[in-house]
C-alpha cells in the first residue's frame, strides 16, 4: 500500500519482537510468512484452534524466532502473559461471519469486543510500541452484530491512544473487505459446493462487493504498522465484482467442462446489497494516496496533546507519506465499474496458484 514497503519494513521489524492473534487463520498465516522476511527477534503466533495451530507449529518448527502459542483472546490472563515484552500486536483475531453472528451476538460481543478491550489495556499495561487491529468494511453504516462490533472496536482502538497514560503505544485500525479465499468466505464455500457436486448457493447475482487478495491485506496491515501517529483508520482501495462474475469465474476455473447447478436463496438477515469504505461522515477527516484512503481520528479539543501534536495542530496530509490529498467523496462498491469477469478470472487464477483458497 505504501511506496517502497518493504525497505521500511526491514528497518522497522528487525530484531523486534511480535505478536499475531488470529496466527492460524487465513490472514495470519500470509502475515507470518511475511513478518518472517524481516528478521524479527521473537514473533509469538497465537490462536485458539488447536488443530490448525499444531500444524502451525509443525509448518515453522525449525524457524528459531517463531513461538506457538495456544490461547484464547478472551483469557485476559493468558493475554497478558503472552504480550509481555512484545514490540509490536498484529490483532486479527475476532469472529467475522455475519450470519452465524446474527445468531449468536452474545458470542460476537464477546470475542470482538469485550476480549479487544481487554487486549488493548494488556498492550497499555506491556508498553507495546503499536498495536494495529483488524476491522472491516461491514463497520461502515453497519447493518449486523459483526458490522456493528467492528464499528464499536475502531473506537474502542482509537479510544486507546487516550487511555494509554505514559504508556507509548500507538494504536490503529485497518478497514479489510472480503478477502479472497479466507476461512468460510464466499469463495471457499463455492469452492467447497463445486468440489462436492452441490448447487452453488447464491444470494442475488448482481450483489457488489469490494475484494482484496491476502497478500493486500497484508501489505494494510504493516503500511498501518509504519505510517499510524494514532488513532486513524486505514483502508485500501479495493476492486469491485458483482458476485455473478465471482462465481462464473470460479466454476471456469475448478469445473470446466461441467454445468454448475445454482440456488438463489436470496439475501441473508444483515446483509447489504452494496458495500462502503468510508461512511459520508468520514469525508471530512479522510485524506487518499493512489492505494489509501486514511480516515483520521475525531479528537476533541484538549486531546491533542495525548498523541503528542501541539494543541493547534491537527493531523493532515504532512503527516503521511505518499502525498495525501483529501477526499471528495465516499467509496460505494455499487457506485465502482465492476472488474471485467476476465479480470475476475486472472485474479483468482493467481490466488489459486499460490494454494490460497
Amino acid at each position: 500500500m505504501l511506496a517502497n514497503l518493504d525497505a521500511r519494513l526491514h528497518q522497522t521489524l528487525d530484531g523486534k519482537s511480535v505478536l499475531v492473534t488470529g496466527a492460524a487463520g487465513s490472514i495470519g498465516r500470509v502475515l507470518t510468512e511475511r513478518l518472517l522476511r524481516y528478521k524479527p527477534a521473537a514473533l509469538r503466533l497465537l490462536d485458539h484452534d488447536e488443530e490448525r495451530t499444531f500444524y502451525l507449529q509443525v509448518r515453522h518448527k525449525d524457524c528459531g524466532p517463531i513461538r506457538v502459542l495456544l490461547g484464547d483472546i478472551r483469557d485476559r490472563t493468558r493475554m497478558a502473559r503472552a504480550i509481555q515484552g512484545v514490540d509490536y500486536v498484529f490483532h486479527a483475531a475476532a469472529l467475522k461471519h455475519v450470519g452465524l453472528g446474527e445468531y449468536n451476538p452474545f458470542e460476537v460481543v464477546n470475542s470482538n469486543l469485550i476480549a479487544l478491550q481487554g487486549l488493548v489495556e494488556c498492550a497499555i499495561d506491556a508498553n507495546v510500541e503499536r498495536f494495529v487491529f483488524t476491522s472491516s468494511d461491514k463497520a461502515v453504516n453497519p447493518t449486523n452484530v459483526m458490522g456493528g462490533c467492528k464499528f464499536v472496536g475502531e473506537r474502542l482502538v482509537a479510544a486507546g491512544n487516550l487511555f494509554r497514560g505514559k504508556a507509548r503505544t500507538i494504536f490503529c485500525s485497518t478497514r479489510f473487505g472480503n478477502v479472497l479465499g479466507s476461512s468460510g468466505s464466499a469463495v471457499a464455500l463455492f469452492k467447497r459446493q463445486i468440489e462436492a457436486g452441490m448447487a452453488l448457493t447464491v444470494t442475488e447475482r448482481d450483489m457488489t462487493r469490494f475484494f482484496m487478495t491476502a497478500d493486500e491485506a497484508v501489505d494494510l496491515l504493516l503500511s498501518a504498522l509504519l505510517v499510524s501517529c494514532g488513532g486513524e483508520v486505514f483502508v485500501p482501495k479495493m476492486r469491485a465484482m458483482q458476485l455473478g462474475d465471482l462465481i462464473d469465474a470460479l466454476g471456469e476455473l475448478l469445473a470446466p467442462r461441467r454445468e454448475l447447478k445454482y440456488e438463489e436463496i436470496g439475501r441473508r438477515p444483515g446483509e447489504k446489497p452494496y458495500e462502503e469504505l468510508i461512511s459520508e461522515h468520514e469525508v471530512s477527516r479522510c485524506l487518499e494516496t493512489e492505494r489509501l484512503l486514511i480516515v483520521l481520528p475525531f479528537i476533541e479539543e484538549g486531546t491533542l496533546s495525548v498523541l503528542g501534536l501541539p494543541q493547534q495542530e491537527q493531523l493532515g496530509p504532512g503527516n503521511y507519506p505518499d502525498d495525501p490529498k483529501w477526499v471528495k467523496n465516499t467509496f460505494v462498491s455499487s457506485a465502482v465499474p465492476p472488474l471485467p469477469k476476465a479480470a475476475v478470472l486472472e485474479i483468482l487464477r493467481g490466488e489459486l496458484a499460490k494454494d490460497r483458497f
